[in-house]
């Protein structure tokens, strides 16, 4: 086993804050971010190859 992970699976959590804006940290787990987000705020997902919404 080489250890090589394929990038595209690779997701990174942030908090969409109320005020349009992500938090300036990101998460291990969704979890974590869902913990940490207030409840108007909203969890999101990022590829971290294309770093689009997933």
């Amino acid at each position: 086993m080489s250890g090589w992970a394929d990038p595209r699976e690779q997701i990174e959590f942030s908090v969409l804050m109320a005020n349009g804006r992500l938090a300036g940290r990101t998460f291990g787990s969704r979890a974590e971010a869902e913990a940490w987000a207030q409840d108007d705020e909203i969890v999101v997902e990022y590829n971290l190859v294309c770093e689009c919404a997933v």
